[in-house]
């Protein structure tokens, strides 16, 4: 850290010089995963600059429409960017579309409709797309239209179960739609790569053909040099407020990927005949272009921040995942407290070292489409933005935060040092040597 930054942050804020010089050791020795990160924001940069060139982006496309949106350019060249940078056949890129699961929703209907199979091919998913799922004797979600649901956990190792899929598969009447998360969520898992999602699309699409791929990208975006689009997936599916929106976007979703899977989603999102061709947006597409633009940068700078804090508390006693050292799919970093005291802490000091929002105490609480007391950290200024620096638990064991995002990876240091301090005051750090700290 710098000198000056060392100075300020013991000044203003008296975090204990030993947690800075962890801190300090820490940055040194994730040097190597950041430049590889680097590397990593060059190419995506380049890809979506071909993207733009490729889509013959004008000042014009920047400018809204009202009404109906009928022939808004901006609107269509922003899908057609979308695609190329995620090497897709085409993409819908929505204000329309209020939340990731939202998009996620809307592809889940659109490809089981009439009553097709589901297969949740990485166990159950994340807890606000369950209600979505739903049962049999609820309309209105895709078991509720008829659509028979069968979840598939994943290996003891963690890894895709691509046998277990295939058995599941083969019991089948009608060829399934398997839906793969590529991001943890709230297991104690490693996220998954987009090698690993494309081999376990190849597999079980060589026995089952006309089966149709759907990946929640959430949190993935940019974090590799290739998407699951790239990989064979039907539908990649993600939000604005998260890793493509660039840190600019104040709301909405994507779905990308083959031309008729995305033009059934359209259909669903609006209506058939109108599709993908209608939906306004009077303020304009700069923040949707401008922000995906910049989406690479922003990543990479968050990827680094999680990078860092993954290195900072295993070197001060905490169980972290993934490793500081492994390959990352998404921009989340993991950290296992193993105390509501500690999460509390944890979300108080990222919480206070937020730009907006800082003297607001987190407090864990019941939130619509989870089953937990959630607490959320994170004064942003889009809400609910995870691009941004957050971090969010449930209250239950093995009580692990969740930490994602920082628009820079300087913001992303300072974050994890705040909420270290915040659980050093009241003693909740694990009795660690400090001499020997590495």
């Amino acid at each position: 850290m710098d000198p000056k930054a060392i100075e300020l942050l013991s000044r203003a804020y008296g975090i204990d010089g030993w947690l800075i010089e962890t801190a300090e050791r820490a940055q040194e020795r994730v040097l190597r995963p950041w430049a590889k990160m680097d590397g990593i924001a060059q190419y995506n940069q380049a890809k979506v600059l071909e993207a733009f060139h490729y889509a013959r982006v004008s000042e014009a496309c920047l400018r809204g429409s009202t009404g109906y949106g009928y022939r808004d350019s901006g609107r269509e060249k922003l899908d057609q960017v979308y695609a190329r940078a995620f090497g897709a056949e085409a993409a819908l890129v929505r204000s329309q579309f209020v939340s990731g699961t939202h998009a996620i929703a809307c592809a889940l209907f659109a490809m089981t409709a009439p009553r097709r199979p589901l297969i949740c091919a990485t166990g159950t998913p994340y807890v606000t797309l369950k209600p979505v799922i739903g049962k049999a004797s609820e309309p209105g979600t895709v078991a509720g239209q008829g659509s028979s649901v069968s979840i598939v956990e994943v290996a003891e190792n963690g890894s895709i179960d691509t046998a277990a899929i295939l058995k599941t598969a083969s019991k089948l009447e009608d060829p399934p739609v398997v839906f793969l998360q590529r991001s943890c969520g709230y297991t104690w898992r490693e996220s998954f790569t987009v090698g690993e999602i494309g081999s376990a699309i190849q597999a079980v699409r060589a026995a089952f053909p006309e089966a149709t791929f759907v990946v929640d990208n959430c949190y993935g975006e940019f974090v590799e040099d290739a998407e699951p689009a790239e990989a064979g997936a039907d539908l990649i599916c993600g939000s604005l407020i998260k890793n493509p929106g660039g840190g600019l976007c104040a709301t909405g979703g994507y779905v990308a990927g083959k031309a008729a899977a995305v033009e059934r989603v359209a259909a669903r999102l609006t209506c058939p005949g109108a599709g993908a061709h209608v939906g306004s947006l009077p303020s304009g597409h700069r923040e949707q272009f401008e922000g995906f633009f910049l989406a690479p940068t922003i990543v990479a700078q968050a990827v680094k921040g999680a990078i860092f804090a993954g290195r900072f508390f295993e070197d001060l006693g905490f169980e972290v995942l993934p490793h500081p050292a492994a390959p990352r799919s998404d921009i989340i970093q993991g950290v296992k407290l193993g105390s509501r005291e500690r999460v509390q802490a944890f979300c108080r000091g990222v919480q206070r070292a937020s730009a907006v929002d800082a003297f607001v105490k987190p407090v864990a609480a019941l939130l619509p489409g989870y089953e937990d007391d959630i607490i959320m950290a994170g004064g942003t200024f889009v809400q609910g933005s995870s691009i941004e620096l957050s971090c969010d638990a449930p209250m239950r064991e093995p009580y692990a935060v969740f930490l994602q995002g920082g628009l820079s990876a300087e913001h992303s240091m300072i974050g994890a040092t705040f909420a270290a301090h915040e659980m050093g005051k009241e003693d909740l750090l694990p009795n660690v040597d400090r001499s020997d700290l590495p």
